[in-house]
C-alpha cells in the first residue's frame, strides 16, 4: 500500500506537469485522472484504465447531448446519472463511472459544448490515464518473499495440527483449543490473495504456481478439519489409535519436505490391511472408537491423494508439492 501511494503521487505530479507544459486547460484535472487510474497490479490497471477511458467517452457524448438539447441546469446532471450509471454497469464499464463523472462535471463547469472543450477533456483523459498506465506497467513489487513466508507459516501450522492430533489419539483426555487451525486458515487465504496479485502482475497471462499450491492447501485443510471431527469421537486409547498416531508423527515432518515420497500412503495401506485382520469390537464404545478411526484413515488417504494429484501437475519452476 505504501508503494502504491508513492506511485500515485508521482503519476499525479507527472500528469499535471505534462498538461501544464502542453498548455491544456485545467491541468490539475489530469492529476486527478491519474490518481483514479493507478492500481495495485498490472492487469487490473490495464483493465481499469480501459474501462475508465471508454466510460468517459460515453459520458462525454451523452452529457454533451443533454447539455446541448436541454441546457446547463444542475438538475440535468441528475438526469445524466440516471441514464449513464445503469448503462455503464450493464456494459461492464462500472469501474469508469467515477472517472466519467469527473469529465462530465468538468464540462458542465465550462458551461459550453464546443470542439475545443471536447478536445480539452480528451487531452486530460489521455494524459491522466496514460501516465497512470505507464506507472502501472513500469514496476510492481515482487510477492516472492511474502509467498514464501506464508508457505512456511502454512506448513508450520499443518505440522502443529498433526502433532496435536497424534497427542489426542494417545491421550483422549487432552484438551486442545485448535488455535493453530485458525492461524493456518488465515495464512492460506492470504496466500491465495497474494498469489492472485502476483498473477495479475504478469504481462503474459499464465497459471500462477503459488495459486495452485495454496488452493491445494485449502483443500487439505478442509480434509484435516474432517479428521479432527473423527478424532474428537475417540474417547479411549486403543491400539489402532496408536498406529494412526504414528502416521501423524511422520506427517509433522513430511509436511515440511520438498517432495511427496508416498511413504506415508504406503504405511496407511498396510495399516488398513491390519485393521481388517483385527478381532471385531466387543463393546459399543470400542465399536464407536473403531468406526471413528476408520473414517479418520479414509480422510487421511484423501488428504494424501490431494498432494499426490497436485504434485503431478507442477512444473520444475513451481514450488515443490509436499505432503
Amino acid at each position: 500500500m505504501g508503494f502504491r501511494v508513492i506511485k500515485t503521487a508521482i503519476a499525479a505530479l507527472t500528469a499535471i506537469y505534462t498538461a501544464f507544459l502542453i498548455g491544456v486547460d485545467n491541468p490539475l484535472s489530469a492529476g486527478l485522472l491519474a490518481i483514479l487510474g493507478v492500481e495495485t497490479t498490472r492487469w487490473r490497471g490495464i483493465n481499469a484504465v480501459f474501462a475508465r477511458f471508454m466510460a468517459s467517452i460515453f459520458g462525454l457524448l451523452l452529457a454533451s447531448s443533454l447539455f446541448e438539447f436541454i441546457g446547463f441546469y444542475i438538475w440535468v446532471l441528475a438526469v445524466y446519472i440516471l441514464l449513464a450509471y445503469p448503462l455503464l454497469a450493464r456494459t461492464g464499464l462500472k469501474d469508469g463511472i467515477i472517472t466519467g463523472s469527473v469529465i462530465v462535471f468538468h464540462l458542465f463547469a465550462r458551461g459550453e459544448v464546443t470542439l475545443h472543450a471536447i478536445v480539452t477533456e480528451l487531452e486530460l483523459l489521455v494524459i491522466g490515464l496514460g501516465w497512470a498506465t505507464v506507472f502501472n506497467l513500469i514496476y510492481m513489487p515482487k510477492e516472492s518473499n511474502a509467498l514464501i513466508a506464508l508457505r512456511n507459516k502454512t506448513e508450520e501450522g499443518f505440522s502443529e495440527i498433526f502433532r496435536h492430533l497424534a497427542m489426542h489419539l494417545r491421550n483422549p483426555d487432552l484438551v486442545w483449543d485448535g488455535e493453530e487451525v485458525l492461524r493456518t486458515e488465515s495464512a492460506i487465504e492470504e496466500g491465495i490473495e497474494v498469489s492472485q496479485r502476483a498473477r495479475e502482475n504478469r504481462l503474459i497471462p499464465q497459471d500462477e504456481p503459488w495459486q495452485l499450491y495454496f488452493q491445494m492447501r485449502r483443500q487439505q485443510l478442509e480434509s484435516i478439519q474432517l479428521m479432527m471431527e473423527s478424532v474428537a469421537f475417540v474417547s479411549r486409547h486403543v491400539p489402532q489409535a496408536e498406529l494412526i498416531a504414528v502416521l501423524f508423527d511422520r506427517l509433522t515432518e513430511d509436511v515440511k519436505s520438498e517432495y511427496y515420497e508416498g511413504e506415508t500412503e504406503r504405511m496407511l495401506t498396510e495399516l488398513e490391511k491390519s485393521f481388517r485382520s483385527m478381532p471385531l469390537p466387543a463393546t459399543r464404545d470400542e465399536f464407536e472408537t473403531r468406526s471413528a478411526l476408520f473414517h479418520l484413515s479414509r480422510e487421511l488417504r484423501r488428504y494424501l491423494a490431494i498432494a499426490s494429484r497436485e504434485k503431478k501437475r507442477k512444473s520444475i519452476s513451481a514450488p515443490a508439492i509436499i505432503q
